[in-house]
């Protein structure tokens, strides 16, 4: 073969290779992370030839009202309360507590008397979609960036829980009333594994993520990260377990009490879901 022939087919290769890399979305350096401390693996390691990348929540679901709520949920998928001392107030008419400015969305807790243990409204909400690691989901991906308030009382979250049953759980964000950031992952009520951050500036705009891998029958691996820096590597047994994906601006419980006399608010923005598919 000529040489200029072979000059020709050699840039070709390389402009084939740089179309795919912009264009395969596990060559984005905002989902392919290098594995730090764990054995040298990267995430495309990990994906096999028989599976596919695809995209559940892409990063403009608070992009407007419409999007919003084809992907979204207001307050939790059991109701207005849980843990902590706020009623979750929120609706398609009503967003007071839980609404949009400029693609992010803010989530707002207001400390209001004479509701009992009810000391504050607030907003959450959760995915319409549901993470379920089984053979034909191996591999997902739940990040998003936020911005935390981190006063004593004030308990913003970023976490994934069973739907069937509690656990499984993941917290891949959590403040408890200061700014170190808990990543959580519990296989029972008695088993936790947690993962600390001291985190220099929560109010910030920070990047929180997981990446979880089906490893066995039974378990996965769950890899935390903040800011794209590696954390830390869960172990659990949460094959086919479905969990919800729950943006939650709790108060007082265990951030402490007395929580924030002022407005408060917690926002996020860019919130990422993606999985391989198997074929």
């Amino acid at each position: 073969m000529k040489k200029s022939a072979m000059v020709i087919l050699s840039a070709i290769s390389i402009l084939v290779l740089l179309i795919w890399f912009s264009c395969n979305p596990l060559a984005d350096s905002g989902r392919k992370k290098n594995i730090s401390g764990y054995s040298g693996l990267d995430e495309t390691d990990i994906i096999k030839a028989s599976e596919v990348w695809e995209t559940v929540i892409d990063a403009n679901s608070f992009s407007s009202y419409s999007a919003f709520e084809s992907e979204w949920n207001y307050l939790y998928p059991w109701g207005a309360t849980h843990n902590g001392s706020a009623r979750m107030v929120g609706s398609s008419t009503d967003h007071a507590y839980i609404y949009l400015s400029g693609s992010e969305l803010n989530l707002k807790s207001v400390p209001v008397s004479g509701q009992g243990d009810i000391h504050y409204y607030s907003g959450t909400i959760w995915a319409k979609e549901l993470v379920t690691i089984n053979d034909q989901f191996p591999n997902w991906e739940v990040r998003g960036d936020f911005q935390c308030q981190s006063a004593r009382g004030t308990w913003p979250a970023f976490w994934l829980t069973g739907v069937n049953s509690w656990p499984p759980e993941s917290d891949i964000m959590e403040y408890k009333g200061n700014n170190t950031c808990w990543q959580n992952t519990a296989r029972t009520s008695s088993d936790w594994s947690t993962t600390l951050t001291t985190v220099s500036d929560p109010a910030a705009w920070h990047t929180y993520r997981v990446w979880i891998s089906k490893v066995s029958d039974t378990d996965v691996d769950i890899h935390y990260y903040i800011d794209g820096v590696w954390k830390a590597v869960h172990k659990a047994n949460f094959v086919n377990k479905p969990m919800w994906i729950i943006i939650d601006y709790q108060m007082e419980g265990s951030s402490g009490t007395p929580g924030p006399t002022a407005t408060t608010y917690m926002k996020a923005r860019n919130v990422y879901v993606g999985r391989t598919r198997a074929y």
